[in-house]
């Protein structure tokens, strides 16, 4: 078995309420779930409200899938949500 992890920062600088805030990340880390077979948690930055970090993990039979599924995550944020992905980084176990 493969497990491969996602840190990623999303900076939304139109969210001026942590209440925005947590919409978006709540509709974002559900979006993810519903989708993929991964979990999906906010791992920092919960008092900020411009910035997103979210933790993504998924299990996989072989690296190449679990690559697969982790650029397809990627790509899935990217094209669901304004905010600009400024940092990420990927492990694999």
């Amino acid at each position: 078995m493969i497990i491969e992890s996602l840190e990623l920062k999303l900076y939304a600088p139109w969210v001026h309420s942590l209440k925005e805030k947590r919409m978006i990340v709540k509709s974002l880390t559900n979006k993810i779930s519903n989708h993929f077979n991964v979990s999906v948690i906010e791992v920092d930055d919960q008092d900020l409200h411009q910035s997103i970090a979210l933790g993504i993990v998924c299990a996989a039979g072989s690296t190449a899938q679990a690559d697969s599924i982790i650029d397809h995550v990627i790509a899935f944020i990217e094209e669901n949500t304004e905010a600009e992905l400024i940092n990420l980084r990927r492990e694999l176990r």
